[in-house]
C-alpha cells in the first residue's frame, strides 16, 4: 500500500507539472505580449526611451526574455567598463558583437544607447518557472550592503502570543516556525511557493498573497512590539520580513530590521470567502440529497420516487444562470440582499441566498447517483439472499445495501470539500462575492500571466490530489477494497 501511495503521489506531481507547463508555454508563446500593458495606465502615459526601457524591464520581470541595458552589458562582458560605456567605442562594439553571437537581438534607444534582449524558448520558460517555484529561507538570504555585520543564525525565541517559535536572523522572515490559534495552528515561513508578482492588477504584490490576504479595511488591535512599545496596529508580526530602510515608526516599534509586515483585515481572504460559501452549501446538499436518494430507492415507482425524479429533472433542466436569478428574485421578496456588498461579511443575510443556490446546483446529481447506487446494489445477490432469509426491506437497505452503495459517494467527498476553495463563477459573479470563482477569468482578461499560472497550479493540484484522497478514503470505509494489486509469489 505504501508503494502504491508513493507511486500515486509521484504521478500526481508529474500530472500537475505537465498541466502547468502547457499553460506556461501557451501564455508566453501564443498570446501577444503587448496585451499585458492594456490595463497599465502608467505605461500609457510614458513615451520615448522611458517607455521602451519600462516595456522591456516588464517583459524581463514577467519572464518573457532576458533584457540588458548598456551598463549591464558592459559590466558583464567587458574588462574596461569606462571605455565600454562610450557609444560607438571599440570596446562597446565588441561587447555588442559578443551578445549578437550568443543569440541576442540588439536595438538602440533614441539617445543612442544600445540594449539587447533574448526571448526565452519554451524549455527555458518552463525551467525558469520551476527553478524559482520553491524558495527555502535561510540565514544567508539577506543581502544588505548597509548592514554587512548582520548576525546570521537560527534560534528559539518567543512569538507575539508568548509561545515559543523558531526564529532567524539573516533570513527573509523572522519567524520561521510558530504556533497560534489560527488554522492549521502550526505555521511555517521557512518554505514558500513563488508564483511571481501580480501584474497589472494588484501590481507588485506576490500572487499568492493576493489570493490569501484578507480583504476590506485593516483591523487594528493592541499589540506589544519587540521594542516594548504597546499600541494599536493592524500589523501581523508573524509575517514580518527584512526591511533594509526603517522609517521613524519602524524604529520606535522594532529592535531589528524585520519590520516589513502584512496586515490584519476585517474580512476573509478570497480563498476563505469561497470556502465558507462552498462548504456550507456542500453540507446542505449532502444532508438533503443522500437521504432523499435513499428514500427514492426504497420507494421505487411510488409517489416519493416520482416526486424526487420531478425535482431532479427540474433542477437539471433549468439553466444555472436562470436558477440563480430566479432564487435571487424570490429572496428579494423576503428582504434578502441581491448583492453581497450591500450588507457585507458581517450580516448572515448576505450568505443565505447564495448558499441555497450553490446547494441546489449540487443536489440533483447527488440525489441521482445515490438512488442509482442504491438500486444497483438492491439487485445484487447478497440483497436477494438477505430477503430470502426473511430480513425486512428496511434492514436490507440500512444494514447491507447502504454500506456498499455509499462507497462511491464517499469517494467524491474529499474532492467536493477540497474544491470548495475554487469558488463558483456564476454565483459569485451574480452576487458580486469577492471570492475565488471569478479570479481566473479576470486574470485571463487582464493578461495577468503569473496569476493565471498560480491559479492553474492551485486548481490542478487540488483536483488531482483530491482524487487520491477519495480513493484512500474508500479503503478506510471498506477494507475489502485493495487499490494496489497483490503480487503472487513465484515458485
Amino acid at each position: 500500500m505504501k508503494n502504491y501511495i508513493f507511486s500515486r503521489v509521484i504521478k500526481s506531481i508529474v500530472a500537475v507539472m505537465v498541466v502547468v507547463s502547457i499553460v506556461i508555454v501557451m501564455l508566453y508563446t501564443m498570446i501577444p505580449r503587448y496585451k499585458i500593458f492594456e490595463k497599465d495606465e502608467g505605461y500609457k502615459k510614458m513615451s520615448g526611451d522611458a517607455r521602451t526601457t519600462y516595456m522591456y524591464s516588464r517583459y524581463e520581470e514577467l519572464g518573457y526574455l532576458d533584457f540588458q541595458q548598456k551598463s549591464e552589458m558592459c559590466s558583464n562582458a567587458s574588462d574596461n567598463y569606462e571605455a565600454c560605456m562610450v557609444n560607438d567605442s571599440e570596446e562597446l562594439n565588441a561587447v555588442i558583437s559578443e551578445y549578437e553571437n550568443n543569440g541576442y537581438v540588439v536595438d538602440y534607444l533614441r539617445n543612442g544607447d544600445p540594449f539587447v534582449y533574448h526571448d526565452y524558448n519554451p524549455l527555458q520558460l518552463i525551467w525558469n518557472f520551476y527553478s524559482k517555484l520553491i524558495q527555502i529561507d535561510h540565514p544567508g538570504y539577506v543581502k544588505d550592503e548597509n548592514n554587512p555585520d548582520i548576525e546570521r543564525k537560527y534560534y528559539i525565541g518567543e512569538s507575539p502570543n508568548g509561545m515559543p517559535a523558531i526564529m532567524c536572523s539573516g533570513c527573509q522572515y523572522k519567524y520561521q516556525l510558530y504556533f497560534n490559534s489560527s488554522f492549521p495552528f502550526i505555521h511555517i515561513n521557512a518554505i514558500h511557493f513563488n508564483f511571481g508578482i501580480s501584474y497589472p492588477t494588484n501590481e507588485g504584490m506576490p500572487t499568492w498573497q493576493v489570493v490569501s490576504q484578507g480583504q476590506g479595511s485593516q483591523v487594528s488591535t493592541e499589540q506589544t512590539f519587540p521594542s516594548g512599545v504597546v499600541e494599536k496596529s493592524p500589523l501581523n508580526q508573524y509575517t514580518c520580513q527584512y526591511k533594509p530602510i526603517l522609517d521613524t515608526i519602524d524604529q520606535r516599534r522594532f529592535t531589528d530590521n524585520y519590520a516589513n509586515c502584512q496586515s490584519y483585515y476585517e474580512s476573509p481572504s478570497m480563498i476563505n470567502t469561497s470556502y465558507i460559501f462552498g462548504i456550507i452549501a456542500l453540507v446542505i446538499a449532502y444532508v438533503v440529497a443522500i437521504p432523499s436518494g435513499i428514500a427514492m430507492a426504497r420507494n421505487k415507482g411510488k409517489i416519493v420516487d416520482k416526486a424526487g425524479i420531478v425535482v431532479i429533472n427540474f433542477l437539471i433542466a433549468v439553466p444555472s444562470l436562470a436558477l440563480i436569478f430566479f432564487v435571487r428574485q424570490i429572496g428579494s421578496i423576503f428582504n434578502f440582499p441581491d448583492r453581497f456588498p450591500i450588507l457585507g461579511f458581517e450580516d448572515i443575510r448576505s450568505y443565505i441566498i447564495p448558499i441555497i443556490i450553490l446547494a441546489l446546483l449540487q443536489i440533483p446529481s447527488l440525489m441521482t447517483w445515490t438512488r442509482r447506487y442504491m438500486l444497483d446494489q438492491s439487485n445484487a445477490d447478497y440483497a436477494k439472499f438477505a430477503k430470502a432469509k426473511g430480513l425486512s426491506q428496511k434492514e436490507i437497505f440500512t444494514k447491507h445495501i447502504l454500506k456498499n452503495a455509499i462507497i462511491p459517494i464517499i469517494n467524491g467527498i474529499p474532492s467536493s470539500i477540497i474544491l470548495c476553495i475554487s469558488g463558483a463563477l456564476l454565483t459569485e459573479s451574480a452576487f458580486a462575492i469577492p471570492g475565488m470563482g471569478k479570479m481566473l477569468p479576470d486574470a485571463i482578461n487582464a493578461s495577468n500571466n503569473n496569476m493565471v499560472i498560480n491559479l492553474t497550479f492551485i486548481f490542478t493540484a487540488l483536483s488531482i490530489f483530491s482524487i487520491l484522497i477519495g480513493d484512500l478514503l474508500m479503503t478506510v470505509v471498506d477494507p475489502r477494497i485493495q487499490l494496489a494489486a497483490k503480487g503472487g509469489k513465484k515458485k
